[in-house]
């Protein structure tokens, strides 16, 4: 069974977790196992981009996003599962395998929209990234 699920969730985008939750609490459950839930503040990509933000930013930002992941792990986990909160800044990809690798998890759980040929090939997709470079297991929930 999975005894470490870590669930990645888009606290701006209710879509990223809404079916995708669910799904990891019923793994958790079924095994007694821990549920990690990461949130990842994206960073801006590039120092030019960052010269338009406050000195501040990231701060705010990761302080915004940790009582935004306490309110929804409050409001949605149940009192029976056991949950850890991660919450990182940067490239979300990276800061989500890096997760996988420090917490030893079984299986990733992420939701993902359907996919937009136009948007993969500008931008590409954070869930194609983590899906080709995880080392475990990864159930991606359509959106």
């Amino acid at each position: 069974m999975f005894n470490t699920v870590l669930l990645t969730i888009d606290l701006t985008d209710k879509d990223s977790w809404v079916k995708a939750l669910p799904q990891a609490i019923e793994l958790v459950s079924s095994s007694g196992g821990v549920l990690h839930i990461i949130s990842v503040v994206p960073d801006m990509g590039s120092p030019l981009v960052e010269g338009f933000f406050p000195e501040n930013f990231e701060e705010k930002a990761v302080a915004e996003a940790s009582k935004a992941l306490d309110k929804l792990v409050r409001a949605e986990i149940p009192n029976d599962v056991k949950v850890k909160q991660h919450l990182a800044f940067g490239k979300i990809h990276r800061k989500v395998l890096k997760t996988i690798e420090k917490i030893n998890c079984d299986l990733v759980v992420m939701a993902s929209h359907k996919p937009d040929r136009l948007r993969e090939f500008l931008v590409g997709s954070n869930a194609d990234r983590i899906v080709s470079r995880s080392p475990v297991s990864v159930l991606v929930v359509r959106a």
